[in-house]
């Protein structure tokens, strides 16, 4: 008990509503629940876990997660309750936080696969019971580059050459579904490899809402094997497959809408790639959540996020690599209006693409962003900036066409974005007989599509064939688009961008 009032206990219980003796109750029984009938708590021990900083035993932080979790319908874990215990004998010191962030972000190396653990528990629980609010507030870039640039500097040999005075990774109780640690050998982690592989390419083609329980799921697994200590080029393979994976579920979350739950899948994917001592692979996981921030319209904020994955991705990053992170900051400022400095940011980025020869072959998580990904990314950067300077809709036609000249089969929801960002490049630059067209086309597949990113992309197309809505063909086009559209999508989104 530190005598202060848990600020972040507080703020929770108050959006929950309960009484505190309610609250006592539910607990009581939630832990009954959970196979501990011998807890009992009452309205004064809740009193001085908020007032007072108390933090209970042991499986009461669980309870509490569990039951915030089921309340506010989005993952509460025992971090956002401010319920870890800090400095703890035996331990390493700061193993669940410091005073600088005492969010647990960045949370030491022996807690990360339970941190995992705990979240994915948490996400596969709200699944089961239908829960699918997404009301937590997104942490700034600001915030989250802050509290996690000194962290990600650090060498990862530090850290494993430091002395452990307990198996690191069997931390704490790690929340529902807990994987029973065993060893595992190199076959197991190559079908695993596998897997990721296979939820990629569904993704890339159908979106992420049919899969991401799978991938959740596969992912709750990992980090229960992650508990167990395996030699150490077996362990770090199998932190890439949970950095792999944790960007796949934060991806996949983001194309549904989920942003909170994205945005910590993000963190989660940062700090395993870290552990496997991948530190490009953790700056690209930062990226994914710069990229998210531009989509909501914070792109200042993906802006804090690019200057860490770009520094904290290390000296062995890949040119290609180099060249999708610039990729997604020209973005962020084609979203500012700064015309001049996106152009620079291009250019930059078309260099080092063309200067990796491919004697490196590229990283599993790369292989994806090729040539039509490069064209696309500069066609939705031109597209984004002709809000700002409508004669950049010509130069974003011109990628976009070249992108879907080389798309390739299974790439269906990047096909999708390039016939929008064609199309509303089209109508900005006038040309309403060529974005119907195009706008046709993205129709034509949006049925077999679950990304909602694409609705996102396809609802502001929509805004710009308002001035259009007299010719009979943008007309019927836009009755199409209401018809594709799920109902009431067409208000804009709290937090959303104005300019996709």
């Amino acid at each position: 008990m530190n005598g202060q009032p848990n600020t972040r206990l507080s703020d929770l219980f108050g959006l929950a509503g309960w009484s505190k003796g309610e609250l006592a109750r539910l607990v009581n029984r939630q832990a009954g629940a959970m196979g501990h009938p011998q807890l009992a708590t009452d309205t004064s021990r809740v009193r001085r876990w908020i007032d007072m900083g108390e933090i209970p035993r042991d499986p009461v932080p669980r309870v509490l997660a569990a039951l915030f979790t089921e309340r506010l319908g989005r993952v509460v874990t025992i971090e956002d309750l401010g319920l870890v215990r800090r400095g703890r004998t035996g331990k390493r010191q700061g193993a669940a936080g410091s005073a600088e962030h005492p969010d647990g972000v960045p949370w030491a190396p022996e807690r990360t696969a339970a941190v995992l653990t705990e979240f994915t528990g948490m996400d596969l629980m709200l699944n089961r019971r239908g829960l699918v609010g997404a009301g937590a507030a997104l942490a700034a870039g600001s915030a989250l580059s802050t509290a996690m640039r000194d962290w990600l500097h650090t060498d990862p040999a530090l850290t494993a050459d430091a002395p452990q005075f307990e198996d690191p990774l069997h931390a704490d109780p790690a929340g529902f579904d807990r994987y029973e640690a065993a060893p595992i050998g190199s076959q197991e982690i190559e079908e695993l490899e596998r897997s990721v592989e296979v939820f990629r390419a569904w993704d890339a083609s159908r979106g992420g809402g049919l899969q991401r329980k799978a991938v959740v799921g596969q992912l709750n697994e990992v980090g229960g094997m992650l508990s167990y200590r395996h030699p150490d080029h077996l362990q770090r393979r199998l932190w890439g497959v949970a950095a792999n994976l944790a960007v796949l579920a934060g991806w996949m979350s983001h194309d549904v809408g989920l942003e909170p739950t994205a945005q910590k899948y993000f963190v989660i994917a940062a700090h395993a790639a870290r552990e496997g001592g991948d530190r490009p692979r953790a700056g690209e996981a930062l990226s994914r959540a710069a990229r998210q921030m531009v989509h909501l319209g914070r792109p200042d904020d993906a802006l804090d996020l690019m200057k860490l994955a770009k520094s904290g991705s290390g000296d062995e990053v890949l040119p290609r690599t180099q060249a999708m992170l610039h990729t997604i900051e020209a973005w962020a400022q084609a979203s500012m209006g700064r015309g001049q400095a996106m152009r620079r940011t291009l250019g930059m980025a078309e260099e080092l693409f063309v200067s990796d020869r491919g004697d490196v072959p590229p990283p599993s998580w790369m292989q994806l962003f090729d040539e039509a990904d490069m064209h696309g990314m500069q066609a939705l950067a031109y597209r984004t900036l002709a809000e700002h300077e409508p004669a950049a809709a010509a130069t974003a036609q011109r990628h976009a066409k070249e992108a879907l000249k080389l798309r390739e089969s299974g790439r269906d929801r990047s096909k999708i974005f390039d016939h929008i960002s064609l199309a509303s490049a089209c109508f900005i630059a006038d040309d309403p007989e060529q974005a119907d067209r195009y706008a046709r086309l993205a129709l034509t597949s949006m049925g077999a599509n679950s990304s909602h990113r694409t609705w996102d992309r396809l609802r502001e197309m929509y805004r710009l064939t308002g001035q259009y809505s007299s010719y009979p063909k943008i007309s019927d086009l836009r009755e199409e688009i209401k018809l594709a559209l799920p109902k009431g999508s067409l208000k804009p989104r709290q937090g959303s961008s104005t300019r996709v």
